[in-house]
């Protein structure tokens, strides 16, 4: 009865604080940190694992799925905000809050449409557990791997923070949980205890957390 959100370990662009193409893959230690993440989840037993199909969240899904043995079921609708023509480019020379902004970049999606995908894709995720109930009868665990800004967007209008504030930072191959009866209780925010053991795996709290 459990959704687990998961977003995907660093990448060389979220360490320059570069707004990033779609297929950017993980850096060294991001590929670190994923593992790190997949022998977390291995204790929680998953039943079922959903991913972006951008090749940073698909790496990490990847190999949670190779240490918990469970297939990768990918959808378009758990991608990362579509920044158009700011991709690749450095966030600081970026409009302020360019993150949050409402009006669409050049080419890019404006924040009206990425909340209805991202709705569309928390609708999905229910589904699926919903199917899970079904199948397993008792207990289902989802796993799901995606990008801060859709997990930022879940927890600010999905998701019930029981009177938490939001978070600052979202790091990387960081574990929210989250009940999957409504009102959808978060239990676990943006933990990232499975990076405490050593410089190869820590988040950078300095890298960006989106885009």
């Amino acid at each position: 009865m459990t959704i687990l959100l998961i977003r995907h370990g660093e990448t060389a662009l979220n360490a320059a604080r570069v707004m990033q193409p779609p297929d950017t893959p993980l850096s060294a230690r991001g590929e670190a940190q994923a593992q790190s993440l997949a022998q977390r989840l291995v204790g929680l037993r998953p039943t079922a694992l959903l991913s972006s199909d951008q090749p940073r969240a698909r790496s990490t899904a990847a190999a949670v799925a190779a240490a918990c043995g469970l297939p990768l079921l990918e959808s378009v609708l758990w991608r990362e905000r579509h920044f158009g023509a700011w991709r690749g480019r450095p966030y600081d020379e970026l409009p302020p809050d360019a993150l949050r902004m409402e009006a669409a970049p050049p080419g890019g999606e404006s924040g009206a449409d990425f909340r209805r995908r991202v709705d569309a894709a928390w609708s999905e995720a229910l589904e699926q557990h919903r199917h899970l109930m079904h199948e397993a009868e008792q207990r289902a665990v989802l796993v799901v791997v995606t990008h801060g800004l859709v997990i930022w967007d879940l927890l600010a209008r999905q998701l019930d923070l029981g009177g938490a504030a939001m978070p600052g930072h979202l790091g990387n191959t960081s574990v929210t949980v989250v009940a999957a009866a409504a009102p959808h209780r978060v239990r676990l925010l943006a933990c990232t205890r499975h990076l405490e053991e050593g410089d190869q795996v820590a988040d950078d709290p300095r890298a960006l957390c989106g885009g």
